[in-house]
């Protein structure tokens, strides 16, 4: 299987790299301007890019003046693997070395059947993938789970919403499955990178990335590096309490956010509402469905259903309660908001907007946006396939 095996050699080089993966096709004129390098240290830099096949000349570059140059770009048959595991279906991406995804597979599972299970089903889905043409081989992967994860070693380490994984060697097994290097990170954190590197947060250094799915989640990024925190756990909301002594959590304790606001405890709730008799529309659904989820809220809330309005606002309330703390503490320039029960959308984003906005100091809030993520379930993937680069792209 071929693999990528050169590495950029000195951070030059490995600020070059980037530089060709975020902007694409560049001049080396173009690349004299945005690094601090002679005209003859940059030339050395980039023949040797060329030379090791990460780069490759692309055509004459527009004259400036003078002999018109080639523009350099990053190797087109690299090859990077996005993966994106959520509690309830996974996201398998090929993308080039810009990061532009070329092919993409979603399919449903459950993450509580294990690794084991579950990676079998990933690796079919990246031999898929490979046998459509799109890839020889995999020069790096990236991997994103719904949980903490020791981010030097790649290992998630005691999973509220995954058992059977905790300590399991994701990136050792992966890397020999696949023989690529492989990185991994927790699944909010990479979609804070795919929205920074493609999505709203383009343009920001500092921002929050909260993802509501079956669990709850944020992605911290300051001075534009994701924030894992000493041990890799930064960032896992969803066990703050909202509720004194409120509902039973997966982690053990009581009221956390994730027990009262969250795909898993929406469908709880709209199920209930249908069965008491509280919402019409809600029961209708039930009968027809056999179960609820944040689509049928969101439908029922769309046709007018109170009940269903009722929810989503009574979980945007507490969701932006906590989101009002991290904004007092932390002071980012932008919150995203992601995840599958985004779905809810603009009455769930002004519950969040109404309680940051009245609880935070005008100082932190004064310009702060408060959006949906632009990139959906590519956020993920390309968050990953940015993980991988940024290893690869990275001196030896």
């Amino acid at each position: 299987m071929r693999r990528m095996t050169a590495r950029p050699a000195n951070a030059h080089q490995a600020r070059l790299l980037r530089l060709l993966r975020d902007g694409g096709p560049n001049s080396r004129a173009q690349l004299g301007d945005q690094v601090d390098l002679s005209r003859s240290k940059l030339a050395v830099e980039v023949d040797r890019l060329l030379e090791t096949g990460l780069a490759v000349a692309d055509g004459l570059a527009a004259s400036r003046g003078g002999r018109r140059s080639h523009n350099i770009r990053l190797n087109p048959e690299l090859r990077f693997l996005g993966v994106d595991i959520g509690a309830t279906s996974v996201d398998v991406a090929v993308t080039n070395a810009e990061l532009e995804i070329l092919g993409h597979i979603n399919q449903a599972m459950d993450v509580r059947e294990g690794p084991v299970a579950v990676f079998e089903q990933v690796l079919a889905m990246a031999a898929k993938l490979r046998a459509s043409g799109l890839a020889e081989g995999f020069d790096g992967a990236g991997i994103g789970v719904p949980g903490p994860v020791r981010f030097p070693e790649g290992v998630p380490v005691a999973p509220p919403i995954m058992p059977g994984w905790d300590g399991f060697p994701v990136r050792e097994a992966l890397s020999q499955d696949l023989g690529c290097p492989v990185m991994v990170d927790n699944d909010v954190n990479l979609m804070a990178l795919g929205e920074q590197h493609a999505g709203v947060a383009r343009t920001v250094h500092d921002f929050l990335v909260v993802k509501i799915g079956t669990g709850i989640g944020c992605g911290i990024v300051v001075g534009g590096e994701v924030y894992r925190g000493t041990t890799g756990s930064a960032g896992d909301i969803g066990h703050i309490q909202v509720v004194p002594e409120g509902r039973p959590c997966a982690c053990g304790n009581r009221g956390c956010l994730e027990a009262h606001f969250s795909g898993a405890a929406l469908a709880r709730d709209a199920e209930e509402a249908a069965q008491q008799g509280r919402s019409a529309e809600l029961a209708a659904r039930l009968e027809a469905g056999g179960s609820l989820g944040a689509a049928d809220v969101a439908a029922a809330a769309a046709a007018g259903d109170a009940t269903a309005l009722d929810l989503i606002r009574e979980g945007g309330d507490r969701t932006g309660q906590v989101i009002a703390g991290l904004v007092s503490f932390f002071n980012p320039g932008l919150v995203v908001i992601g995840g599958g029960v985004t779905g809810l959308g603009h009455t769930l984003l002004a519950a969040i907007r109404t309680q940051v906005y009245r609880q935070s100091l005008p100082l932190a809030t004064g310009n702060l946006p408060i959006v949906l993520g632009e990139l959906g379930p590519t956020a993920g993937v390309i968050g990953a396939a940015r993980l991988i680069s940024d290893h690869l792209f990275s001196p030896a």
